[in-house]
């Protein structure tokens, strides 16, 4: 499973967050890592300069072998917590979505 991490102008991301916003994501989603061939983690700063509570929103597009994408978003006070309740939320559609295929997860 490759997990890729985009930001935008706003969110700096060097190579020490991008590791960690790596390891949150394959952490949540390991037990699907088999059937995922990509996922995208698309963060951005929804008040740009100014500062305010959950203004951080990360976006999860996941896409799974013969399957279309699937995404959810989230916002944090933080680009890491913002990262983790996507993750969550990813997980949960993961399998509810493979749950009613009748595949085993």
């Amino acid at each position: 499973m490759q997990i890729q991490v985009n930001s935008d102008n706003s969110v700096a991301v060097d190579q020490q967050r991008k590791a960690l916003m790596q390891s949150l994501v394959g952490s949540a989603l390991e037990r699907f890592e088999a059937r995922l061939t990509r996922v995208e983690v698309h963060l951005s700063d929804v008040n740009g300069a100014r500062s305010g509570k959950q203004d951080k929103r990360c976006a999860l597009e996941v896409r799974a072998a013969g399957r279309d994408p699937v995404a959810v978003t989230d916002h944090g006070d933080t680009e890491e917590l913002a990262v983790r309740s996507a993750s969550q939320k990813m997980k949960r559609l993961l399998e509810t979505t493979f749950g009613r295929l009748g595949e085993n997860v």
